[in-house]
């Protein structure tokens, strides 16, 4: 291990820029690179843990870090790629390349970032990466010049000039729907990562021979969209939903049609538990049909929470047992202030915000108690007051 290394260990959980500010102290170290190191390796220590295992991977501009996959998704995306040939053709910092590449014979990492490159070809040398070909190149001048490949993936560029970000199709960089038939002519399969931002329904009128949907969140915020284009595929044939989670991985597939077929039952009491789908399903708009896979009715048409007397502990959402419910008017939100002066407050399908309802209540927040105002049966607003299981 080098001294440079050694530091980079030794000082793993300072703060960087005090320790930026004492570069007079360690003559012997290049405190530039060794600063941006350990901020790099405090990042990815948990959202990538497999890089911060090996002390000798080098880390860019945080910029470049912030918009890269965590391990969890990139893991991800590697189970649904296989094959001889693969091209990454916006490789950034390479965390999903390093994933996928290893489903493949050859694995040819593709970034117009010269610096980039740079790092690539260190990083995956550190990994073991042996079957990897870095190329500096513009993503499309790469595909008009390389033969036949058995996947691409890309990962466009969601920021504008002027650094604010973007997810339509057409303000990414490359443009995917302006390039599809070149992206095409050079392989039958692509793996696209979106925004989670984007609309679906606006994104199936944009591009064809979209095979499967793949909904993914992590701690229940909606992180990507990958979709997974297949030549000659007629119609969508999954969408594909899941939450990685410390508590468990939730995984929720199902069919387009099948919930413009579902028939969501609605409750005409508040039972014992009350359900709420997590982010992916939220996105994924499948709110009749987790309720009729479940058999849970509906609070509201439009209110996209679940109740039931039977516990489904492997329901893919957040959990809760309904301990008090509780009116809209003036004299049940003064016994319910009164009960619960703490709580963690959320409004579905209700006509005022959270802070309106602290104010409105006095409720502050925190606590072990979980409120949900929303609307019920019979279009009556009710408060349910629950504990999280």
């Amino acid at each position: 291990m080098t001294l440079l290394q050694q530091f980079i260990l030794d000082h793993s959980d300072d703060d960087v820029q005090k320790l930026a500010l004492q570069a007079s102290r360690y003559p012997d170290i290049n405190m530039g690179f060794a600063v941006r190191q350990i901020a790099g390796r405090q990042k990815v220590k948990y959202k990538i843990p497999h890089f911060y295992q090996h002390i000798g991977i080098e880390y860019p501009v945080q910029l470049s870090l912030e918009q890269s996959s965590s391990e969890s998704t990139a893991l991800y995306k590697s189970t649904l790629c296989e094959g001889n040939t693969f091209a990454d053709i916006t490789g950034g910092f390479g965390v999903d390349f390093s994933f996928i590449a290893k489903k493949f014979q050859h694995a040819v990492y593709v970034e117009r970032n010269h610096e980039l490159c740079k790092l690539a070809e260190h990083n995956f040398n550190e990994l073991g990466i042996k079957n990897s070909e870095v190329i500096n190149k513009d993503a499309i001048e790469f595909l008009q010049s390389t033969t036949n490949l058995d996947m691409i993936y890309i990962d466009p560029a969601r920021r504008s000039l002027s650094g604010k970000k973007v997810f339509r199709l057409s303000d990414c960089e490359p443009d995917v729907s302006e390039n599809f038939d070149l992206l095409l002519s050079k392989s039958d399969k692509i793996l696209i990562k979106l925004s989670p931002m984007l609309d679906l329904s606006v994104l199936q009128k944009e591009l064809k021979f979209i095979s499967d949907i793949h909904i993914i969140s992590v701690e229940n915020e909606c992180k990507e969209i990958l979709i997974l284009i297949e030549r000659g595929v007629e119609k969508i044939q999954q969408i594909k939903t899941i939450n990685f989670s410390k508590n468990g991985n939730q995984l929720f597939d199902f069919k387009p049609e099948s919930e413009h077929l579902a028939i969501a039952e609605l409750a005409p009491e508040i039972k014992k538990y009350l359900y709420e789908p997590n982010a992916s399903i939220f996105k994924a708009g499948a709110f009749k049909l987790i309720g009729e896979h479940y058999g849970m009715q509906k609070l509201h048409v439009n209110t996209h929470l679940y109740t039931s007397d039977t516990l489904f502990s492997d329901f893919p959402g957040r959990i809760f047992e309904i301990e008090s419910v509780f009116g809209n008017g003036k004299a049940d939100l003064k016994t319910l202030a009164k009960n619960t002066p703490k709580a963690n407050i959320a409004v579905r399908n209700y006509p005022i915000s959270v802070d309106d309802f602290r104010k409105k209540t006095g409720i502050k927040d925190g606590g072990h108690s979980y409120l949900f105002a929303c609307k019920c049966y019979n279009d009556q607003y009710k408060i349910l007051n629950c504990k999280k299981l």
